[in-house]
Order: C-alpha cells, then sequence, then structure tokens
C-alpha cells in the first residue's frame, strides 16, 4: 500500500511560497521559528545579511545563527562536521544551535572571527519547507533591536522591525516554544562548550 504523502496546510503553502520568492530575490523576512520570531535571509547573500545587520542595529562583527533543513545541508557549509555534533543532533530532544569549526561558502557576515557558524535543524513545519524551497541555509538572530529584550511572541515585535522587513510571516503559523535554543560549540576533537543551556 502507497503511503499517502501528508497534506500541506493551504496557508502553510502560501506563505512559504511567498516568502521564498522574498528571500530568493535578496529581501529579509520576519518569521516564526522552533524556538523565538526570526529576522531572515538567504545566509549566502551578503548584501541580504547586511540588511539584516541595519535593522538590528548590530555591529557586523557579531556572527549570526543559521537554520538548515537537515545535516546533509549542514555538511555542505561546514569543511568536517565533528562526529560529537552528529550525536548531539541525534539525541536532541529540544531546540539546539550547534557551532561548528570551519565555515565556506557563506556571507562573511554569518561567520564569526573564528571561522565558526552556528546552526540549528528547526522542528518547525514552516522553516523546513521554507529552507527547503530556497535550498540554502536560512539567517535566523532575533527580531530586535540589538541590546533590546528579545520578542517571545509576534505582538511583543517593535514596529520599526516589523516596518524595516520584506515580508511579514503570518503570526498565525507561529508554533514556537517562545524560548531561545541551546548553543553548543563542539570541536573537531570531540570538544563541547555549551554557551547557553
Amino acid at each position: 500500500m502507497q503511503k499517502r504523502e501528508r497534506e500541506v496546510h493551504p496557508l502553510l503553502a502560501k506563505e512559504v511560497e511567498s516568502a521564498a520568492a522574498i528571500v530568493a530575490n535578496g529581501g529579509v523576512i520576519l518569521y516564526p521559528t522552533d524556538t523565538v520570531w526570526g529576522i531572515g535571509c538567504d545566509a549566502t547573500n551578503a548584501a541580504a545579511v547586511a540588511k539584516v545587520f541595519e535593522i538590528k542595529q548590530r555591529a557586523e562583527s557579531k556572527s549570526l545563527i543559521l537554520l538548515a533543513a537537515d545535516m546533509d545541508m549542514v555538511c555542505r557549509y561546514v569543511r568536517q562536521i565533528p562526529e560529537i555534533a552528529i550525536d548531539l543532533v541525534e539525541v536532541n530532544d529540544k531546540p539546539m544551535t550547534i557551532i561548528y569549526p570551519g565555515a565556506m561558502g557563506l556571507a562573511e557576515g554569518v561567520v564569526a572571527e573564528d571561522g565558526s557558524v552556528g546552526i540549528r535543524i528547526p522542528d518547525n513545519d514552516f522553516c523546513r519547507m521554507l529552507i527547503r524551497r530556497i535550498r540554502r541555509p536560512l539567517v535566523s538572530t532575533s527580531a530586535n533591536i540589538s541590546g533590546e529584550a528579545t520578542p517571545k511572541r509576534f505582538e511583543e515585535i517593535s514596529s520599526a522591525v516589523k516596518e524595516s522587513v520584506n515580508h511579514i510571516v503570518d503570526p498565525r503559523l507561529d508554533k514556537s516554544t517562545h524560548k531561545a535554543s541551546q548553543i553548543i560549540k563542539v570541536g573537531l576533537k570531540g570538544e563541547i562548550e555549551i554557551l547557553r543551556k
């Protein structure tokens, strides 16, 4: 018996289509993730990444977290995946951003000074569908001006941020935990450093 594909809700399909068109053209979106609302763009587009820094009024020396659809996509943007990272992803049961050494093929602004990059595989239908559609990692930085509190819900996002983006994803798609992800830095020799629990 053939396995039926899960039906995609029309609103979800429409929003993925709209957001993908904006991101593919170098635009910036405001969207719900698996954790909190994020400001996002194509992580390989330097001009789009610069727009994100401008919206956040944040120094470009600070790197940005990215979202990837799966480990196959992570492998395309990290020179060598530490084995410990694969183990962490397999046993993970809550949102987790891993900082990998040796980023490649990404816009300069998303990579830290030491060449590392933070990537999360979100447990969120909208994010995964959008990332698969654009076939590139998506920038995911909190939807606030740098230095201000991180908004956990759409209503808490400032009008300045809302007016600065090219597209706002329908808030009805918000299925987030309203909590920031844990952040774990890994090294090629199996080193682990917990930066945020």
